[in-house]
């Protein structure tokens, strides 16, 4: 069995990586550390992501984007994907390595969810939400990158959570504009918050922001424990992995510094601090270790990881792709790429300075 050096071709890669580019920056930038057989894939699976999830946001009243999604799912995984690039590419990504339906299919709830305007009461609630729009796309990286155990497969769920809830604590504000809330809804009764009028009128207040470092607090609980399954992935994944998990751990560490106000201001970690976070994930990445003891998984990922079995590839495919860039390569072409972009937002901003100033 044998697998061509591409995935997609290189229009289609393109225009995925296009969309990548306009979405997570922090997944853009840790996915140019893959090598290329994994990477590949990687943007095909974020750009049908990223589509997805602005078909639910865009949707005009009447719409329903959900069961467009669960249609188009249908064609791709009978191998007679519609005339959309993300289909035709996550299609290829299917049929090449099996990728479990049942994943694309959490995430698909998550989204419907939002466009329910569900709600989240607890912490367990959070996690379940977490675990469709996340999770699943960390057991979907997981299982791409090759071979992995019931226990890798539950930590690349855990990681994906543990971005999500750093994500909603860092969008408080930029929901509620929305009339979205993330947050438990019982801590913040427990607070003193009516969560129903925080929404008509949103401040921050030292309620929210404990109940933002208690959301924080578990994320780097969820991260510590994700840590470990890094080491069960193949050794040339890790450093990207770890990047990703370093980057957006930083997110919650850079809320806290800036004073845990997510309602008038939205958090970012500075390009500089990417580098060095990228540069200690190059380093830390071998030294990373299983542990003896497999820690107990969290509840809300159980149902993802409980029907996964063994991808069926075969260990000849470990050759088949083109060579990869030696690690020190891809670190030094990411910094450049950040360095790139960090320039050209700031050739945007100055113009802008300039205008107002005037």
């Amino acid at each position: 069995m044998s697998m061509p050096d591409n995935v997609l071709g290189p229009d289609s890669l393109q225009a995925c990586a296009t969309m990548m580019q306009g979405g997570s920056k922090t997944f853009f930038a840790a996915s140019r550390l893959l090598p290329l057989r994994i990477r590949q894939a990687a943007i095909a699976l974020y750009a049908f992501c990223r589509v997805a999830d602005d078909l639910v946001d865009e949707a005009a009243p009447g719409d329903a984007p959900v069961d467009v999604l669960r249609e188009r799912l249908d064609l791709i995984y009978a191998g007679t994907p519609r005339d959309f690039v993300e289909d035709h590419a996550l299609s290829t990504v299917v049929q090449q390595y099996q990728l479990p339906r049942h994943l694309l299919d959490a995430l698909i709830e998550g989204f419907a969810w939002d466009a329910e305007d569900h709600h989240y009461d607890s912490l367990e609630d959070v996690q379940a939400y977490a675990a469709r729009v996340a999770g699943s796309v960390g057991a979907m990286m997981c299982w791409i990158m090759g071979p992995q155990s019931v226990d890798t497969l539950a930590r690349a769920c855990e990681l994906g959570v543990a971005m999500q809830l750093t994500n909603i604590a860092r969008d408080v504000g930029a929901d509620a504009a929305i009339q979205r809330l993330y947050l438990p809804r019982d801590w913040l009764r427990e607070a003193g918050i009516d969560p129903q009028a925080w929404l008509q009128q949103p401040v921050c207040t030292p309620a929210l922001q404990g109940v933002i470092t208690c959301l924080l607090d578990e994320a780097d609980r969820l991260y510590q424990q994700a840590q470990t399954g890094i080491a069960a992935l193949p050794p040339d994944c890790r450093a990207a992995i770890l990047s990703a998990s370093l980057i957006y751990a930083e997110i919650g560490h850079q809320l806290r510094r800036d004073g845990l106000d997510p309602v008038t201001h939205r958090t970012v970690v500075s390009t500089p601090r990417k580098l060095v976070l990228l540069a200690t994930a190059w380093a830390q990445a071998p030294w990373i270790r299983t542990p003896l003891v497999a820690p107990t998984p969290l509840a809300a990922i159980d149902y993802l990881v409980r029907d996964c079995q063994q991808p069926r590839l075969s260990s000849a495919l470990a050759g088949a792709f083109f060579p990869n860039r030696a690690m020190p390569q891809r670190v030094a072409w990411v910094m450049d790429l950040l360095e790139r972009r960090e320039d050209a937002r700031r050739q945007r901003v100055q113009p802008m300075m300039h205008t107002r100033s005037v």
